[in-house]
């Protein structure tokens, strides 16, 4: 009871002292020191906190009590026991006053004190207190004597950053990779770090440095962490071939028959349109790989790239292709994913969509699992979708809303009702649906939901016929069909017809991509240019700035260009998606040797 009683007399103090605590913290942060410092100093008397000691110097450095902060430091010193990076706090003292010599006596002192006291390690301490100050050099140098006197400790992290902060690179990438060496649970922020000053261009001094160390540690100490790091900057200079070397290397190393990594590089390299390379790879991977399942993976990636590159006469060789691998490897549960990849292929670009659609109903009895069942019904209803069969649809979409409840794809499959009620022209059922998936756990339909709802919202106010809106509407559906020249009519008519309107950003925006699709880059630049110049204000002007920072790097070979409208979206969209693509795409085409992200 007693204890209770104390406990409870004790408490408002206990609270008095950590609000005076957090009031004298803002004091300092505001620059209010004379406030801080009175504050602090009855602290410190209370409770003999080191923080509040520091806080005290700190204050008295800011009012140019110099002399005071020295007394008060000295007073520490002369204690029994010698907190060393008070040696440090002195040194910066007399800096202050411009008395570098007494300040570099009392720095030595503090890194003497390092070394020569054997019973503690005092590296951590005294090297932070030379940090916080920016004195690297005697920063490296106390973790440097520190490491020495104390082997078993480690600040090779610390000694990394602060080698990249001096601008050493080469001593930079020795003691990262010393770190990760001995604790390969860094190597996430070893790579994260590299990333800030390592580019795309293989002969910069930074990426040429760190290859050249991770070759000399190959030779002399064979790793496959180092395999690992070596394939990490090929992918980061884009060169995938090198990248596939050393993963094949870390393969047959291994010898466990994981094919992972490869895969990955395959992966990347698509992702990147760097086709030729991502085939010889897949290739490799299905020739090595030891289960059907590795293959057939292979496969399917394989045929998306063929896809992805083939001409419209090629179309006959692909579906060949595509029955050759179904006679090889069934048609069964095993080729869930290549039978969806070749019915959308003959919906969506042989034109075949009743047979697509005969091919999935049929697949769809197979003994799949729940999911796989909606996802089979998602590309029917896409395709129902696709041959303006939009009630038939419709209803697909709803089914896998009530079968797949609380998933992704029930969210997808809602969205995709309010884009096919957009299609056609009930927009009133689509915002209703658009309404609810603004609050979507995934942050693209919620995105998507967003961008098609106000669309809809502003171009129904002014307009209560939603005629411009019907009329892009029908755009939209023909640049889905692939019916590029169809869409380029109604949106060149919808211009003229419609000038002023809240649909002209859209409409210019979308005949834009249009035109980049026939090729028609110069028209594609010019409907940009048009929305930058007359909708600067508006939510698609990042959009065209970045399209056409892409036409111009991509496509037109004008890089001066494209960093103008990368430097744009910098400056003038700070909440753009765009923001930090561009940002890492301006300083690429700037020239920049270490990208500070």
């Amino acid at each position: 009871m007693r204890k209770i009683i104390f406990i409870l007399l004790l408490l408002p103090l206990t609270i008095a002292n950590a609000q005076n605590d957090l009031l004298a913290k803002n004091y300092l942060e505001q620059g209010e020191y004379e406030k801080a410092l009175l504050l602090y100093t009855k602290l410190y008397k209370k409770n003999k906190n080191f923080n509040y000691f520091k806080a005290i110097i700190t204050s008295n450095q800011q009012l140019e009590n110099y002399k005071e902060a020295e007394k008060i430091i000295l007073n520490k010193l002369d204690a029994k026991k010698i907190i060393p990076q008070l040696y440090v706090e002195l040194g910066y003292n007399y800096s202050l006053q411009r008395n570098d010599s007494l300040a570099t006596i009392y720095y030595n002192k503090a890194i003497l004190f390092v070394k020569e006291t054997v019973r503690f390690n005092y590296g951590r301490s005294v090297g932070q207190t030379f940090e916080k100050y920016s004195l690297i050099e005697a920063a490296i140098a106390t973790y440097t004597v520190a490491m020495e006197v104390f082997p078993d400790s480690d600040f090779s992290y610390q000694l990394a950053k602060l080698y990249g902060e001096q601008g050493n690179l080469e001593k930079m990438f020795d003691s990262y990779l010393t770190l990760i060496k001995k604790n390969r649970s860094y190597l996430g922020v070893t790579q994260q770090s590299f990333s800030q000053y390592i580019s795309e261009n293989s002969e910069k001094e930074a990426n040429i440095l760190l290859r050249k160390a991770l070759l000399q540690k190959l030779q002399s100490k064979p790793d496959i962490l180092y395999n690992e790091l070596l394939s990490w900057l090929f992918v980061q200079q884009k060169d995938y071939k090198k990248a596939f070397i050393q993963e094949k290397a870390i393969y047959k190393r291994m010898g466990d028959g994981d094919l992972s990594g490869i895969a990955d590089i395959a992966y990347i390299a698509t992702k990147d349109e760097n086709y030729e390379t991502a085939t010889l790879i897949i290739n490799y991977l299905i020739e090595n790989a030891s289960s059907p399942e590795v293959k057939i993976a292979g496969y399917q990636h394989l045929m998306k790239i063929k896809l992805e590159t083939a001409s419209k006469n090629e179309y006959l060789k692909i579906e060949k292709e595509y029955q050759r691998l179904f006679s090889e490897f069934g048609e069964g549960k095993n080729t869930y994913q290549l039978q969806l990849d070749y019915n959308y292929f003959e919906a969506f670009k042989n034109k075949n969509q009743e047979f697509a659609i005969a091919n999935l109903k049929s697949f769809s009895k197979q003994p799949l699992s729940r999911y796989q069942k909606a996802r089979v019904k998602m590309l029917i209803a896409d395709i129902l979708v696709l041959d303006e069969r939009f009630n038939e649809a419709l209803i697909y979409y709803s089914q896998i809303q009530n079968e797949v409840k609380g998933d992704l794809l029930a969210q997808e499959a809602r969205y995709k009702v309010a884009q096919t009620s957009y299609f056609k022209g009930d927009f009133n059922w689509a915002q209703i649906q658009l309404d609810v998936l603004k609050k979507s756990a995934t942050q693209l339909i919620a995105n998507d939901a967003m961008y098609l709802s106000l669309m809809i919202k502003d171009n129904s106010l002014e307009d209560s016929t939603q005629t411009a809106l019907r009329h892009y509407a029908r755009a939209d559906l023909f640049s889905l069909q692939g019916k590029e020249e169809e869409a380029i009519l109604i949106l060149e008519n919808l211009l003229l017809n419609h000038k002023g309107e809240k649909i002209e950003d859209e409409a210019l925006l979308k005949l834009g991509e249009l035109y980049e699709v026939k090729k028609a880059y110069a028209k594609a630049e010019k409907n940009y240019q048009i929305l930058i110049e007359y909708y600067n204000e508006d939510i698609l002007a990042d959009d065209a700035y970045y399209k056409l920072a892409q036409l111009y790097e991509t496509k037109l070979n004008q890089p001066q260009r494209a960093k103008e409208c990368y430097e744009a979206i910098i400056d003038h969209y700070e909440d753009s998606i765009y923001f930090i693509e561009a940002r890492k795409k301006f300083r690429r085409l700037r020239g920049d040797e270490i990208e500070q992200l």
